[in-house]
């Protein structure tokens, strides 16, 4: 019979995932084969590691507690039958940049090089925001796939007004350190535009729809911004393509907030009624103005 693996990292089955990853740090430094010459240390360390891959990942820990020591095949038959439906995905997975899943790296166990048992490396991952998101901040759950095997899931608060390429910063995320200072999780944020909003910079464009009579006589008509509905003053004889500026009204900066601008859309209605018809014909034919005109 195989040995339990809680009994393999030394903690109870009702153990949290940071006991589960401290009593690894521990043995791991003990029996490491780099550390530890003894007889029997290599085997000791890959039994280690493999209690690790499993009980950190919350998937294949369940499926251990369930199944025991043959849970990996019920696992393979579960996921030949899954394999035939569809599948989905519960939230947005992002990589480490570190050593491969399959492997344990020196660094990232220790924080250094082989005998620099300091603080754990940093780990680095990317996370999409929308323009909307940027705007207002907020906070986003996050799945983290681990060098070490399973994935981990992080909580990470978004500031208001955020930027492409911001940084934020995970304390004790990162790589175990073997003198308890873990390293951190620095994440990136990539700011992608919505269907509504297209950044640059602290400014924000979004489309703003009027109807051809808005366009010649000019209208206040209501636009929306990320921070609410805003009254703009449509100037007459705007066509298509002009840009409205709304200073303030965009990306929230310290000191000097960007500015919103509404771009031009002239819409016609698609079907018209009778009347409305006639009145378009009546203007076609008493109009001297020729849209082709010096184009």
């Amino acid at each position: 019979m195989a040995e339990d693996l809680y009994s393999v990292l030394g903690v109870s089955r009702s153990a949290d995932q940071k006991e589960i990853r401290r009593a690894y740090r521990e043995k791991a430094r003990k029996f490491h084969p780099d550390v530890n010459k003894t007889p029997g240390a290599e085997d000791t360390f890959k039994r280690i590691s493999e209690a690790h891959d499993v009980l950190s990942d919350p998937e294949t820990r369940a499926q251990y507690d369930r199944f025991g020591e043959n849970f990996r095949q019920y696992a393979a038959a579960g996921a030949a039958r899954s394999s035939e439906q569809p599948r989905r995905s519960g939230g947005t997975r992002y990589t480490w940049s570190g050593s491969g899943a399959q492997s344990v790296n020196w660094e990232d166990l220790f924080g250094g090089g082989f005998g620099g048992f300091g603080r754990g490396a940093d780990h680095t991952a990317e996370l999409e925001i929308t323009v909307e998101e940027a705007y207002r901040g907020g906070r986003r759950t996050v799945q983290v796939a681990s060098p070490y095997g399973g994935a981990q899931e992080y909580t990470i608060d978004i500031p208001a007004g955020a930027v492409d390429g911001q940084r934020l910063r995970i304390a004790g995320a990162g790589g175990a350190g073997a003198d308890g200072q873990d390293g951190d999780l620095l994440v990136t944020l990539r700011v992608k535009d919505s269907k509504r909003y297209r950044l640059s910079g602290a400014d924000i464009e979004t489309d703003l729809p009027i109807s051809p009579w808005e366009a010649a006589l000019g209208a206040d008509v209501s636009v929306a911004t990320p921070g609410g509905p805003v009254t703009v003053h449509v100037p007459p004889g705007s066509s298509t393509g002009r840009r409205l500026r709304l200073r303030g009204q965009g990306m929230p900066r310290r000191g000097q907030p960007g500015d919103l601008y509404a771009r031009v859309k002239v819409v016609v209605p698609r079907t018209l009624t009778k009347k409305e018809k006639e009145l378009f014909e009546k203007l076609r034919d008493v109009s001297s103005f020729d849209a082709r005109r010096g184009s």
